[in-house]
């Protein structure tokens, strides 16, 4: 394993003045020692992966060094659009090194367990830069896997000699752990306390699409927890287990698809942040309820800071049109919260402050993604509780 700090050295010395990028759980040794080394101006938490590139774009164009930007591989999504467009040789030629934590990675023809959302995208991960034209090496945990003992040097020298992006790909256990700075709590109740809380105030009648990581994790318990075997919840809830920031999306449309029912998204704020123009879309929906769980942090992936530290998300929501709009911080004051946004007259968003963190003893949905469709689809069709 590398000591993170090790690798900021490498990076520094081969010319890299500037970090931006979404954190990733493989990376968060990386990413914490980043947090603690670097001063604003020198590091940007991104909203999202594209968001990053062009961050990295502009710090090149205006000192022509170069960026590095951090991202899980399911991230290189968001960001095919700007290295293919803005970033490579072909067009304006700016050199960037990507370093991606590899979720799911192949090791010869063997696949390291993963969550269902990260299988896909581990088998593709080095097939899709090569598709892309950027050159890789992997990091494991004995270091560069081709045996170039200068091997992070010599990927930022070609980014640098012919102006592209390049990319260190890095396994599981690459990293030695690295604890990420924790700063002040915006919450006084745990996100699970308060999902029990909205599904107790919701029923049984009303959808809800949960954002990817620990949100949908939570709701799955609950629902193990209050169906006692009886399953009166199965189907109502759409566990969205990838896609980060497209939940919103996803309950929009199911919403536009039948206005005579209220349909509840419950967001993350890492996750509202990664897509915020889909908060226009929504507002526009009258039975359309947003609840967005606000700790600051990217729980799911090691607990970094967001993009918004200090940013409150209700008069965000606002601005782009959401009829009616209220932040909570007290648990007393929760569930009056909830029944004022479910009988409010158009669309309605609550911001819950939460305390960041989840229990060590946390389970995941044993159901297939599938099967969890389909389930939630028949109870959409029936339209009412099972």
């Amino acid at each position: 394993m590398i000591e993170p700090n090790a690798l900021l050295d490498q990076l520094c010395a081969g010319g890299i003045g500037f970090f931006t990028g979404v954190p990733d759980s493989l990376l968060s040794p990386l990413t914490s020692a980043i947090v603690a080394r670097f001063q604003d101006g020198e590091h940007v938490v991104a909203a999202n992966e594209g968001s990053a590139i062009a961050l990295a774009a502009g710090h090149h164009l205006a000192t022509g060094q170069t960026a590095c930007v951090y991202l899980q591989n399911s991230g290189l999504g968001n960001a095919i659009n700007p290295l293919t467009s803005l970033m490579d040789e072909e067009v304006y030629g700016i050199p960037v090194l990507l370093v991606v934590g590899w979720r799911a990675e192949l090791n010869g023809n063997e696949q390291l367990a993963d969550e269902p959302q990260h299988r896909k995208q581990g088998k593709i991960t080095t097939g899709l830069l090569d598709v892309l034209g950027i050159p890789y090496l992997i990091l494991g945990p004995d270091g560069i896997e081709n045996g170039l003992s200068d091997g992070v040097a010599t990927l930022i020298s070609l980014a640098q000699s012919e102006n592209r992006p390049v990319a260190l790909v890095v396994r599981k256990g690459a990293l030695a752990t690295l604890t990420t700075p924790s700063g002040d709590s915006v919450g006084v109740m745990t996100r699970e306390d308060a999902i029990r809380v909205i599904t107790e105030t919701v029923g049984p009648e009303i959808p809800i699409v949960s954002t990817t990581g620990k949100a949908s994790r939570e709701l799955w318990e609950i629902r193990r927890q209050t169906d006692l075997g009886e399953g009166r919840h199965d189907g109502q809830d759409f566990l969205t287990v990838g896609s980060m920031g497209h939940a919103s999306q996803i309950a929009a449309g199911v919403a536009l698809a039948d206005r005579a029912r209220a349909v509840l998204c419950l967001d993350g704020d890492g996750a509202m942040l990664m897509h915020l123009g889909g908060l226009v879309t929504s507002a526009a929906i009258p039975n359309y309820r947003h609840v967005v769980l606000n700790n600051e942090v990217h729980d799911s992936v090691g607990g970094q800071p967001t993009s918004g530290v200090g940013l409150s998300l209700a008069p965000i929501a606002e601005t782009c049109g959401y009829d009616w709009v209220r932040s909570v911080t007290s648990p007393r004051d929760l569930p009056a919260a909830l029944k004022d946004m479910l009988a409010a007259n158009g669309s309605a968003f609550l911001e819950i402050m939460v305390l960041p963190g989840a229990r060590a003893d946390l389970g995941r949905p044993k159901t297939a993604p599938k099967d969890s469709k389909a389930a939630f689809m028949t109870r959409l069709k029936d339209g009412s509780s099972a």
